[in-house]
């Protein structure tokens, strides 16, 4: 390639001539680059399975990991889709409604394979479950009746855990370490299961031994007012170590005791219906998947 420097140049022929070289040579480059194609939106999740961990360039040969759909050729999605960098960003997703999406997408997740065996365990131990809340549910919080069921005994011992992991904090959290340890078992069951193992059906099932938990704890609420259950050391809450006697006492809601009782058992009964609804449409959603597996099978076979 030529570039000529004419008089006006000479006074710095180097510098200038090398200027033009460059000049010209991004000019001819810029001529003989193609256009950038378009990019198509970014999935969130897969369109046919819901499988929410995709790569991060979608373009060809980019596909599902679960499912193995080409998700350049499936089309423009409608509702999961992300605008580009620097395109659209007033409508970008905030951080927080990401978040409800991806939470949304673990709650609903269904795996595009069902294994028979497991669905039909599974549809066994709702039935369990159901039935088994509704006797819990039925029991009277005032006076502690469920104290007597098999889930108090397990429920107990992250109750007392909960006391000890507390303790270097002070009294007033040492004692409320006791329900709170209760409580956060099942909790952390049911996250670790829906966002680690991403089994919603799981998780479903952690949330119902939450909502029990809480079933559990209403009658200690209740009875802080007078005090009638025996605790492990053989003594009514009168003679001390009662934990809600303490805990109202000190923020003035002792005469509430038997409304917050009340309150806790309602919230109880409700987180154990939400948990069972939720497990029943996980289930349902399994098994029309399974249908649709079995239909695929027998079509393939002819």
């Amino acid at each position: 390639m030529q570039v000529w420097c004419g008089p006006a140049d000479r006074k710095f022929p180097d510098m200038l001539c090398r200027c033009h070289v460059l000049i010209h040579a991004t000019k001819q480059m810029a001529q003989k680059m193609p256009h950038a194609p378009a990019q198509s939106p970014r999935y969130l999740c897969c369109p046919k399975c819901g499988h929410s961990t995709l790569p991060e360039n979608q373009l060809l040969p980019a596909a599902c990991p679960a499912c193995g759909l080409i998700l350049s050729k499936f089309g423009m999605p409608v509702a999961d889709r992300l605008p580009l960098s620097g395109q659209n960003d007033d409508v970008a997703p905030s951080r927080l409604q990401h978040l409800v999406q991806q939470l949304r997408e673990a709650i609903t997740y269904i795996p595009s394979r069902i294994d028979p065996a497991i669905f039909w365990s599974r549809a066994a131990l709702l039935a369990l479950l159901t039935g088994w809340a509704a006797r819990l549910i039925w029991m009277d919080h005032r006076d502690g009746e469920i104290g007597s069921s098999f889930l108090h005994g397990p429920l107990l011992v992250f109750h007392e855990a909960g006391h000890f992991i507390f303790r270097p904090f002070g009294e007033f959290l040492t004692i409320l370490g006791g329900t709170v340890g209760q409580l956060l078992m099942p909790a952390i069951m049911a996250g670790a299961l829906l966002i680690k193992n991403r089994d919603p059906f799981g998780a479903a099932v952690g949330l119902w031994l939450f909502g029990v938990s809480m079933l559990d704890i209403a009658p200690y609420i209740y009875d802080a007012l007078h005090p009638q259950l025996v605790l492990l050391g053989g003594h009514t809450g009168d003679e001390g170590g009662h934990d809600w006697i303490y805990l109202l006492g000190e923020t003035g809601l002792l005469k509430r005791a038997q409304g917050l009782g009340w309150l806790v058992h309602k919230l109880g009964a409700l987180v154990v219906l939400i948990s069972i609804t939720w497990a029943g449409w996980v289930l349902w959603q399994q098994k029309k998947r399974l249908a649709d597996s079995f239909g695929d099978n027998a079509d393939t076979d002819m």
